[in-house]
Formats: C-alpha cells, sequence, structure tokens
C-alpha cells in the first residue's frame, strides 16, 4: 500500500494532521536511502524511526517492556565474547524468574535420571488430574543450546505442570560447546525410549522454548526417523525446525532496541555447528516428506520475537504437508516472554499450551497413527 492511502485511511479514522506530516517526514528519508540502494536488489533501506509500543499488549507487559528496554540500553547483559558471564549471567536471571514462578505456582520437583540423562521430574502440587494421570509432557529448555539447565528449565515446566495438571519431565540435555549437534537429540531419544516403557506414545508431548523449540522440533524428527512410534503432539515456542532468519530476525530485533541478526543467524550457534544445512534432522523444516509425519503441532511467539519469520513458515510448511498446526503470536510481546509468570499474557499463554496438549493427547494422534 502506498504512503498515500495509508495517509488516506488513517484520515478516515480521524488521525490528527500533525501525525500525517510526521509520516510524511519521516518517508523522506526512506526515499533518500532506498535511492541510494542498488536498483536490482530487493533489500530495502530502513530509516531511523519510533516504534511506540503496541495497544493491543497489556499495561503489565508494556511497563515490562520498558524495564527491559532500559536494561537493554544500560548495557546491562553479559559480554557476548564471554561464555562464563554468559552462564553466570543467564544463571541468576532463571534463578529470579524461578522465584517469581514459585511465588505463583505450586510443585513437587524430582531430580532423577531417564535413559541415563538427567531430568527433573515436575508435578503438580496435589499430582496429575484426570485423564492427565496417564499423559506426560517433556520440556525441553531454551538457552542458546550453552545454558539454561536447572532453574531455567522449572520456569518452563512448573507453570504448565500446575496449570494443565500434568507430569513435566524437563530434560537436561548436555550443552554446547562442549557438546554439539546431534548429542541434545540422542538425550531427548533417550528419554523417550525410557518414557515408552512406562506409557502409550500418544500420551506423551514435547514442547520447549527458543533452543528448547528448534529442539522439540529435531527430536521429533529424529523419533521419527528411528521409526518409533510419534508423540501424541508437540509445541515449539520462540523456535522450530527452520533456521532463525528472514524478517523478523532484522525487524524483531530493532522492536526490542538489539541489534539486528545475521541472515544466517542460527548457523553460527556453537551446537549446531556440527550440523550439515541439508540434515533434515538438523532443519525438519525443509524435509516436506518428515514434516507429513508430524503430529499436531502448536507454534507460539511474541510479536517482536526474532524467530516469528521462522516460526511462521515453519507452519506454513506443516499445514502443506496436511498436518494440524496451530499459530499464535502475542502482539507486542519478545522473545520468550512468558518466562515473567506475573504477565497477562504470559497467563494466557500457558492456558493455550495447557488446552491445546489436553486436546491433542491421546486424541487426534490416534487418528493420524496409521500415517507413521
Amino acid at each position: 500500500m502506498s504512503l498515500q492511502k495509508v495517509l488516506a485511511a488513517l484520515g478516515r479514522h480521524g488521525l490528527h494532521a500533525t501525525v500525517a506530516a510526521v509520516l510524511l517526514a519521516a518517508h523522506a528519508p526512506l526515499r533518500a536511502a532506498q535511492a541510494a540502494a542498488d536498483e536490482e536488489s530487493a533489500t530495502a533501506a530502513i530509516p531511523a524511526t519510533a516504534l511506540p509500543y503496541s495497544r493491543f499488549a497489556s499495561p503489565q507487559a508494556r511497563a515490562k517492556f520498558a524495564e527491559l528496554l532500559a536494561e537493554t540500553r544500560e548495557g546491562k547483559g553479559p559480554d557476548p565474547a564471554d561464555l562464563a558471564d554468559q552462564r553466570r549471567f543467564y544463571q541468576r536471571y532463571n534463578d529470579d524468574r524461578l522465584r517469581e514462578v514459585e511465588r505463583v505456582y505450586a510443585s513437587r520437583v524430582q531430580s532423577t535420571r531417564m535413559g541415563g540423562v538427567p531430568v527433573q521430574v515436575v508435578d503438580p502440587e496435589g499430582g496429575a488430574r484426570g485423564d492427565n494421570v496417564h499423559r506426560v509432557l517433556i520440556n525441553l529448555h531454551g538457552g542458546a543450546f550453552m545454558w539454561g539447565a536447572g532453574s531455567g528449565a522449572l520456569v518452563e515446566a512448573i507453570p504448565i505442570a500446575a496449570v494443565a495438571g500434568i507430569r513435566v519431565v524437563a530434560v537436561d540435555y548436555r550443552l554446547a560447546p562442549e557438546h554439539t549437534y546431534p548429542a541434545a537429540v540422542d538425550d531427548v531419544e533417550a528419554v523417550y525410549r525410557e518414557l515408552l516403557k512406562s506409557h502409550r506414545p500418544e500420551n506423551i508431548g514435547i514442547y520447549g522454548c527458543s533452543a528448547g523449540g528448534a529442539l522439540t522440533a529435531q527430536a521429533t524428527a529424529r523419533i521419527l526417523q528411528a521409526d518409533l512410534p510419534r508423540p501424541g503432539a508437540i509445541g515449539t515456542f520462540c523456535g522450530s525446525g527452520m533456521p532463525f532468519g528472514g524478517d523478523s530476525a532484522i525487524l524483531g530485533q530493532l522492536a526490542v532496541g538489539a541489534e539486528p541478526m545475521p541472515p544466517d543467524g542460527e548457523l553460527r550457534l556453537p551446537y549446531l555447528q556440527t550440523a550439515k544445512a541439508d540434515d533434515p534432522v538438523a532443519y525438519p523444516g525443509q524435509s516436506p516428506e518428515l514434516l507429513a509425519r508430524f503430529p499436531p503441532t502448536l507454534l507460539l511467539a511474541g510479536g517482536r520475537d526474532f524467530s516469528v519469520s521462522a516460526l511462521t513458515t515453519m507452519q506454513r510448511r506443516l499445514l502443506a504437508a496436511g498436518v494440524d498446526a496451530e499459530l499464535v503470536v502475542f502482539d507486542g510481546l519478545w522473545h520468550a516472554f512468558f518466562v515473567f509468570p506475573d504477565l497477562p499474557e504470559s497467563k494466557e499463554a500457558y492456558g493455550l499450551i495447557a488446552r491445546f496438549f489436553d486436546r491433542r493427547l491421546g486424541r487426534a494422534a490416534l487418528e493420524g497413527a496409521a500415517g507413521n
């Protein structure tokens, strides 16, 4: 749509003339910058501009975003060149989030091993409820495949266990750079095989956030490739079976005051240095044959999340392959926003996830089992 049409549409809704003038002024540097670009290029030049916070997000999300944006501007994050500093920073960060989660949601946590892999078994207070007595979820934590075990995993597992009334097994898979691909996939497969000894496959769900969302897709691909019975449903949140990239790798980062990601951002992760670009387990979104065997999938992210392009593309490919794939995007919210349990959007996300697995586990998976 041309700028003139945009202004006309805004005028119909009573936009004040001074705002229209600002839009016209902002458009001038864009025209100049674009004119300087190669005419044969499909790259658009983006001028410096201000992005107001979404009016569709909650006041609590607005306040939290302002707080996080201020921290970004003050440079309070870890040194990106120092892995030890990153791990210390995110350990403190996840410990803080876990204290917030435990103030809101009650659970019982037991550390053990499954298939030789360390896990944390999270049960809702009072135990699993209803049909969930026979079901279990596997959680794969986020953290760039380099941190997030322990408290980071519990931040993702406890709210879902409590809201859904279901047992969640949080997997402390091996981390990079000490352990590269496919170490984490191997660990998830080992836990899944162990759970198959006590649960029907259609009663097992897998979900994860960020790196854990990507790992969920990878583990599902490995399960199918190994001819194991597929899980009943999966959830890939803020990461999926496609490499991070597309518009949101730039626009999503700019929208949270961060530097744009490089086009091949995910390939730069230490964990994936040993993965080939055409590996269908590492990048299952690139294999239509494998995707056609995927179980029902929930994809979820914030509108300002750098992962949105990967998630929307993954959903389209799942739909094209005939898979039941649901996508939910929270306007104005950022990457992995639901680690903050007090946000209304986080509570909404927990409910969406709980209801999705309740609808799918032990039900929809049975209808498609013949396709495996």
